[in-house]
């Protein structure tokens, strides 16, 4: 690898184990065996590596998701809705132990959009791609040949995935399972009962 390939390893090494606001640019280097210059140099600004690093490191957690979620789907019978939503939920949610970090590293980054402009720019074409990949990763749906299915199907696991990671950052023991996840949509999808009664 080059000194550009270098530096985008060791800020992402570093961003897992110090974080957004801990990482300096002498960091980085000690991480990636280069000099002060080499940032300037490549990305112009610590800032501006550092932000390529973080969405980096999480486009490598949603490609890992996908991987596996391509390899179950090789191996099995495709299931009923709910059984691949369920089925879905329980890689993400199994995999949230081992990428506490990339968790943790993501709500500092939101913590800081509002105080930093370029890294709120930064992250908003990713994000919407994002959308995309987690509507085909988790729901199936093809962005390519049903857009905007893919784009409120997206919508919808973005939404669920930050509300759960938080809750499992917060306290792991009460925070929901993937059966929890389940049954909750069920009972969204009887819609709510009448005052006074149970179904009839």
């Amino acid at each position: 690898m080059g000194h550009r390939e270098d530096l985008l390893e060791g800020a992402k090494r570093c961003l897992l184990e110090k974080g957004y606001a801990r990482t300096t640019a002498r960091d980085i280097v000690a991480a990636s065996g280069t000099n002060l210059a080499s940032i300037g140099y490549h990305y112009g600004s610590k800032e501006a590596l550092l932000n390529l690093a973080f969405l980096k490191v999480t486009e490598e957690w949603g490609d890992i998701l996908a991987e596996e979620g391509e390899a179950e789907q090789e191996a099995e019978v495709p299931a009923a809705p709910l059984d691949q939503f369920r089925e879905t939920w329980e890689r993400v949610i199994g995999s949230f132990e081992h990428s506490r970090a990339v968790w943790q590293l993501q709500m500092e980054v939101i913590s800081r959009i509002d105080s930093d402009p370029e890294l709120q720019k930064a992250l908003i074409g990713p994000q919407r791609e994002g959308r995309n990949g987690l509507a085909e990763t988790m729901m199936g749906v093809d962005p390519e040949t049903d857009p905007e299915r893919a784009r409120v199907a997206g919508l919808f696991c973005q939404a669920l995935l930050a509300g759960v990671m938080v809750q499992w950052l917060m306290d792991s023991d009460s925070a929901p399972s993937a059966q929890d996840l389940t049954d909750g949509l069920k009972v969204v999808l009887e819609g709510r009962t009448p005052a006074g009664g149970g179904a009839r």
